[in-house]
C-alpha cells in the first residue's frame, strides 16, 4: 500500500511502514509529552516559586556579573559590593515601610540577629574573603573550590535541619557543580594564561575554603531564619545590617590609599546594584523560603550558566564544546537536585 503526496508538480510515496513508524512516534511523542505533564502536576506550587526564583535570580546576577566585569578597570571589588549594597537600602526601607503600614509585623531580636549573622558571612565576609583567594590563587583555583558550597550546604542542613539523605540529589548537586566549573574554567582560561596568577598556595587554598564554608553555613541560617518572616522584611534587614557593616570596612580601604572609580563607573553600578542586590537578592531569599537552604544553594550557583550566552552577545567571548558540556551536565544536575526521587 502506497500513500501519494504531492509538493508542487512533484510527489512522493510513502509505503505502509513508513506511515506506521510516523504514527508509532507521533503517539510515543505524546505519550512522553503526557507523562512529563503529569510530573510537573505532581511538584508541589511552593517548590515550583522557590525553583523559578532561584533560577530567576541566577539569571540576574549573571548580567550583574557581565556588567560588573566591563567596570573591572575602574572600580575595585570592595566599591562594588559596598555601592550595590548602599544604592539598594533606600529602596528595601521604602518597599518595607510601605509593607508594614498595611501588614504590621514584629520580628524577634534573635531573628534580626540570624538574619545580621547571613549578610555578613555570604556577601560582608564571603565576598571579601572569595576576592582574596581569588587575588592569590586565580579563579581557575578559587571558584571551583568556593562553588562547591552546595555540597556543603547538603550536609549542613541534613545535621542541623533534618533534611534527609537523598542520593540522586547528592549526585545532582556534584554534577551541576561539575558543569558550572567546566563553564566557568572554559570561560576564563585564555585571560588566566594572559593576565592571572593560577597556582596553589595555602593561603590562598584555605581562602577558598572559608568562602565555601562561610557560604553553606549562611545559607543554612538563612532558611532556619525566615520560617515565620516573609522574603520582604528578610531582605530589609539583611541590606540594612550589611550597609552599616560596609561603612567601616570602606572608610579603611579608603584610609589605606583606595581610589574612588569614575562617576559614569560609579553610576553603572550603582544602577547595576538594583539588579544585583535589589531583585536577584531578594528572589534568593524567596528561593531559599520556598525549596530549601540545598535547592536554593545548587540555584543560586548556576549563574555562569546565564552568563555564557550574555558574555557572547555583549562581550564578544567565546563558547566551546567544554562549555557546552558543562551547561549540560549543569541543567541535568539540576534538575535531578528539584526532582530529588
Amino acid at each position: 500500500m502506497y500513500v501519494s503526496t504531492r509538493y508542487g508538480e512533484g510527489h512522493e510515496l510513502l509505503s505502509a511502514p513508513h506511515l506506521e513508524v510516523i504514527v508509532y512516534t507521533l503517539q510515543t511523542t505524546n505519550s512522553i509529552c503526557q507523562i512529563i505533564g503529569f510530573l510537573i502536576m505532581q511538584i508541589p506550587p511552593d517548590l515550583i516559586l522557590g525553583a523559578a526564583a532561584g533560577i530567576a535570580s541566577s539569571a540576574l546576577y549573571a548580567i550583574a556579573v557581565v556588567i560588573y566585569k566591563s567596570q573591572h578597570e575602574e572600580i575595585r571589588p570592595l566599591t562594588i559590593t559596598a555601592f550595590r549594597m548602599w544604592i539598594v537600602l533606600p529602596f528595601m526601607t521604602l518597599i518595607g515601610l510601605l509593607q508594614f503600614i498595611v501588614t504590621p509585623l514584629v520580628i524577634s531580636i534573635e531573628s534580626v540577629s540570624l538574619l545580621a549573622i547571613v549578610i555578613l558571612f555570604s556577601v560582608v565576609i564571603g565576598d571579601t574573603v572569595y576576592f582574596m583567594s581569588q587575588e592569590r590563587i586565580g579563579v581557575s583555583f578559587a571558584f571551583p573550590i568556593a562553588m562547591s558550597f552546595p555540597i556543603l550546604t547538603y550536609f549542613l542542613a541534613i545535621i542541623f535541619l533534618n533534611d534527609t539523605l537523598v542520593l540522586s540529589r547528592l549526585l545532582g548537586i556534584i554534577i551541576a557543580i561539575s558543569g558550572i566549573i567546566l563553564i566557568s574554567r572554559d570561560q576564563k582560561e585564555e585571560e588566566e594564561n594572559q593576565k592571572e596568577k593560577s597556582h596553589l598556595d595555602m593561603y590562598g587554598t584555605g581562602l577558598a575554603i572559608l568562602t565555601a564554608i562561610l557560604y553553606a553555613t549562611a545559607t543554612v541560617i538563612l532558611e532556619a531564619s525566615i520560617s515565620d518572616i516573609d522574603p520582604i522584611s528578610a531582605n530589609f534587614v539583611m541590606i540594612l545590617c550589611g550597609s552599616i557593616a560596609f561603612v567601616p570596612l570602606f572608610g579603611f580601604a579608603m584610609s589605606k590609599g583606595m581610589q574612588m572609580p569614575s562617576r559614569r563607573a560609579s553610576k553603572i553600578v550603582a544602577i547595576t546594584g538594583i539588579l544585583d542586590m535589589g531583585m536577584a537578592f531578594f528572589l534568593s531569599v524567596v528561593s531559599v523560603k520556598y525549596v530549601g537552604a540545598t535547592i536554593a544553594a545548587v540555584l543560586s550557583s548556576v549563574a555562569p550558566l546565564f552568563a555564557v550566552p550574555i558574555s557572547v552577545v555583549f562581550l564578544d567571548e567565546h563558547g566551546t564544546r567544554k562549555t557546552s558540556i558543562g551547561v549540560l551536565a549543569t541543567v541535568i544536575g539540576i534538575i535531578l537536585v528539584i526532582i530529588g526521587f
